[in-house]
Parts: C-alpha cells; sequence; structure tokens
C-alpha cells in the first residue's frame, strides 16, 4: 500500500481541501498520513522520511507572495526526497497555485477547478505523470469500479446539426464533465438508416444528431477522444436491429445496448414492427449482446411512468425487463430508474417505489447475471423557470443518492425549454457532483423511513399478484409465459399493462385511470 503525507503548510490553517484528498486516497488505495493545519516545512519532511511517504501533498490558501517564498523554501529542503524518487503535490487557490507551478517542483497542483475524477485518476494512475487515455477505463462495468464509490455519469447529446454536436462533443470531453455520452440521433437514423428511400429530408434533425453513414459515426467518436476519454452510447434503432447493433460497436464503441421491451415499435409510433414482433426483435437484441459481453439497459418502466401509469405497472414493467434480459443471457444488467415519472410523485412514494424494483429483482442476480443501478431525473418533470430547474436537478439527484447508484442519467436542467447544448450539459453536470459529493459525506439513509418501507412492501405484494396474473395469460405448452412475446403483448392487449396516455392506442386499452392519493403515490383508480 501507497503512503501519502498531507497537510497545510506553514501558518495556513485550511484543511477542508487536504481532507477531501486524503479522502479520495483511501477510497483509491491509499495508507493517509493528516499532519494536521499550520504544519512547519521541517515537520512535514521529517513525516516524509518517518512514513516513507511516496507521495507528499500540501497546501496553502493564504496570500501568494508569501505562499510563493513558503513553497520555494519547502522545495529547496525537499530536494533530497525528491530525488529518492518522492512524489509532491500541491493544492491552494488559483493564485497561489499559478506560483507553485513556476517552480517545475510539484508533480501535480490542484486549484480547486478539478472535478472528482481528476482527483482519482491522479490517485489511481500509479506513476503515470501524464493522464492520457489509458488512464481511463474503456468498458462500462471496469469504469464503474475504477470510479466507485462515486457513480459514473451520463448525459444524453445530440443536436439537429451534425458539425455542432461534433464540436460539442470535443468541449464536452475536453471539459471531462461526464464519464458515457448518451449519442442522442434523429428518428430517421433510428428508423431508416439502412432505409435511405424511408427517409424524409423534412424530419432531419428531429429529435437528435443527423447521422446518416458509419463514418460520421466514427467522426462523432473521435471528437470524444480527449479530456477524461468518455464512453460513448447509442439507443438501439427501431428496425434493423442487430445491423445497427453492430454498426455501433464497430463505430462507437457502444458502451451498452438500451432497448426497450413493450415501446419502439406502432404502439407508440416509433417504429415499424407489430406489438409482440417487436418484443421478439428486442430479445434476440439482448441476446445478441450478452453473447459479446455487452451491457444491456431496458429503458422501460420509465415510458409507462411517463405516460401516468400507476406505480405498480412501473415497477412490474421493471421487472419484466430484468426478467428478459437475464433469460436472454445478458450478463452485465443496467436497471434504469428514473424518478419523477409521473412529475407530481412525492419524494417518498417515488423513493419506495424505486426500491420495490429492486427488491423484486435482486433475487435474479448471480455471478451471471450482475445488476448495475442506473438513476435518472424524470424527463417531463423540469420546470420552465431556470433557478426553479436547477434546484429540481440537485435535489432530485441527491434523492437519487439513497440508491447508491453506479450510474447517474444526468438530465440537464433546461430540457424543459430546449434540447441542451455542450455548456448546459457541463453546467448540469457540475452541478450533479456536487449533490453527489454531499450525499457521499454523509446522507441520511431515507430509505429507511416507514412511509417508505410500508409502500414498498405494499408495492412488493400487488406486483406478485399482477405477475401471476401475466403469467396466466400464458398458452399451454408457450414456456415461461412472461418471456413469451404473444403472452407479453396480451398483457397490453387486455389491460393488465395499462396507462392513462395510450388512450386511442392500436394496441394498448388505455382506460385506466391513475391519480396521486394523499401520500403522493401514483395509483389506478379502476384497475391494476
Amino acid at each position: 500500500m501507497k503512503t501519502v503525507v498531507a497537510a497545510a503548510l506553514g501558518e495556513c490553517a485550511h484543511v477542508a481541501g487536504v481532507m477531501r484528498f486524503l479522502r479520495l486516497a483511501e477510497q483509491a488505495g491509499w495508507r493517509t498520513i493528516f499532519l494536521g493545519p499550520a504544519v512547519p516545512v521541517e515537520a512535514v519532511l521529517e513525516a516524509a522520511r518517518r512514513e516513507q511517504a511516496n507521495l507528499v501533498a500540501v497546501s496553502y490558501r493564504l496570500t501568494p507572495d508569501n505562499g510563493e517564498r513558503l513553497l520555494g523554501s519547502f522545495a529547496e529542503e525537499a530536494d533530497e526526497l525528491y530525488r529518492a524518487g518522492v512524489r509532491f503535490a500541491f493544492g491552494g487557490t488559483p493564485p497561489v497555485a499559478e506560483r507553485a507551478r513556476g517552480f517545475g517542483f510539484f508533480e501535480r497542483i490542484f486549484d480547486g477547478s478539478e472535478s472528482t475524477d481528476d482527483v482519482i485518476a491522479y490517485l489511481k494512475g500509479e506513476e503515470r505523470q501524464t493522464r492520457g487515455e489509458e488512464a481511463y477505463p474503456d468498458t462500462t462495468v471496469e469504469r464503474i469500479r475504477w470510479k466507485a464509490p462515486y457513480p459514473i455519469l451520463r448525459h444524453h447529446f445530440g443536436l439537429p446539426s451534425f458539425s455542432d454536436t461534433v464540436r460539442g462533443i470535443a468541449e464536452i470531453a475536453e471539459a471531462k464533465a461526464l464519464d458515457v455520452i448518451s449519442l442522442g440521433i434523429d428518428q430517421d437514423a433510428q428508423e431508416n438508416f439502412y432505409h435511405p428511400e424511408r427517409q424524409d429530408p423534412r424530419r432531419t434533425g428531429a429529435g437528435g444528431v443527423p447521422v446518416r453513414t458509419p463514418d460520421q459515426y466514427r467522426e462523432l467518436y473521435a471528437a470524444s477522444r480527449a479530456g477524461n476519454f468518455p464512453l460513448m452510447r447509442c439507443y438501439a434503432g427501431t428496425d434493423d436491429f442487430e445491423r445497427l447493433a453492430a454498426m455501433y460497436v464497430d463505430t462507437i464503441h457502444n458502451a451498452w445496448c438500451a432497448v426497450p421491451l413493450f415501446w419502439f415499435n406502432q404502439m407508440d409510433g416509433r417504429g415499424p414492427w407489430d406489438l409482440a414482433g417487436s418484443i421478439r426483435e428486442h430479445q434476440e437484441l439482448m441476446a445478441w449482446h450478452g453473447r459479446r459481453g455487452i451491457p444491456v439497459e431496458l429503458n422501460e418502466p420509465h415510458h409507462w411512468g411517463m405516460r401516468d401509469a400507476s406505480d405498480l405497472v412501473f415497477v412490474v414493467a421493471g421487472y419484466l425487463s430484468a426478467h428478459n434480459a437475464r433469460a436472454m443471457g445478458v450478463r452485465d444488467y443496467i436497471a434504469q430508474l428514473m424518478f419523477n415519472s409521473p412529475s407530481t410523485l412525492s419524494d417518498a412514494m417515488d423513493l419506495a417505489k424505486m426500491l420495490a424494483l429492486l427488491h423484486l429483482i435482486s433475487p435474479l442476480e448471480s455471478d451471471r447475471f450482475r445488476i448495475w443501478r442506473q438513476t435518472r431525473t424524470g424527463l417531463l418533470s423540469y420546470p420552465l423557470q431556470p433557478e426553479a430547474a436547477r434546484a429540481h436537478l440537485a435535489a432530485s439527484v441527491y434523492l437519487q443518492m439513497a440508491l447508491r447508484p453506479h450510474i447517474v442519467h444526468v438530465v440537464a436542467h433546461v430540457e424543459a425549454h430546449h434540447a441542451a447544448t455542450a455548456p448546459d450539459v457541463i453546467e448540469a453536470c457540475r452541478m450533479a457532483r456536487r449533490a453527489i459529493d454531499n450525499a457521499l459525506q454523509g446522507q441520511p439513509d431515507m430509505t429507511a423511513d416507514l412511509r417508505v418501507q410500508e409502500r414498498c412492501r405494499e408495492l412488493v405484494e400487488q406486483a406478485h399478484r399482477l405477475l401471476d396474473a401475466i403469467r396466466e395469460l400464458g398458452d399451454p405448452g408457450s414456456g415461461d409465459p412472461l418471456t413469451d412475446p404473444n403472452t407479453l403483448a396480451r398483457a397490453v392487449t387486455t389491460g393488465l399493462l395499462d396507462a392513462p396516455h395510450l388512450r386511442n392506442n392500436r394496441y394498448a386499452r388505455g382506460e385506466v385511470t391513475t391519480e396521486i392519493d394523499e401520500r403522493g403515490a401514483c395509483v389506478a383508480t379502476n384497475g391494476w
């Protein structure tokens, strides 16, 4: 185990930054020695020799002139240790940090503008002084483990202009704002990439960046090769599923597959397949990725939640997602947990709903089926007023941290007004990081609230009954009804799975009505 000795130097009594650095060092596997505030140069160097330190980290946050003189003396007296291979790092205010750079003595200088990722990359980078692409894991699971206990950050990005999207991706990567750029492509790219005869020029850029060739995907990925070298991923298309998947892996090294179970078809008008046919195609796509060891996310339950389905239907849809992924051979499953859907849920009932979903799927987990928790703010929940939207983002992310997510899907505060630009993404991720930092410093256990626990138990009991009802729809000899496409389609057409926004739908009933009850839970008033 490597050892770091740290102190606030000279007459400086400010140690908050030193303590934060040491907390991250401990999480990265270092043995840490904290000497305290206002430590003389000689005492720091004596401790470094005594503890056989690999790294000495000092801080100074007072006036630059005094800091420059003190650091000059420190560098001179530490020369013997420096020549012996001991590493030195400095942290201070930007003016003092600028003076420290002039000595050329410190391996790394922190001025407070760095993200948590920057510090982690330094501490986990062994003896590398340059933090290039090799310092950042290039697969989802490796990146999650590398960054723990901090979740990796993901954000959706794709503008109607291809060139603007390329520039924006480069800007986001350089800012080291997030870990995963979730590429938002337009509807024609999702549905008609291999069918130019079906593309409509009037729809170009609708819903995201217009990408029409594999080389354009490669150009988007190349733009991300800077900063903290974020991973890139893209939603599954709505046709030519495996052909698109292979192209995504080849061009953007798709970090994970995101595919629904019941959606992106004729039922929601986003694809050419009928309901049962699309379920079968989606299952085959899960299996394709499972055979290649690529993680799979089913962006399923929130599609029901955004259509005002009951909490119960949301939870059951989440279970069906995990159940099908496991049955199709997926090894790393990303459980999507969108809060604020519908937006009027109370925080307590929202949290209870997510706990119920996790309770149901946790027995599926094994050494061959790992579940990674991904949380996000509700896409339709943001207020239009900018100040209120920023507050909502921070509050929502802080609530999500009660689940200790592995991935936080940040949704920009501007979504009620416009698709996020690169500066919007960077700002949103910085706000989310602060909420995450606050939570990891000692968040109270909100899951222990008695109201949350009671509602969780209620939803789990109801979910088992609804799942049994779906099983009863299966034909004799059809195998597992919960993975049979015809049975799953029948769960929709019979109204067992239903949502108010599906009225006049060609497949769903749209007959259920829901309301937010006195607890703040979304319940059906005339069905499940």
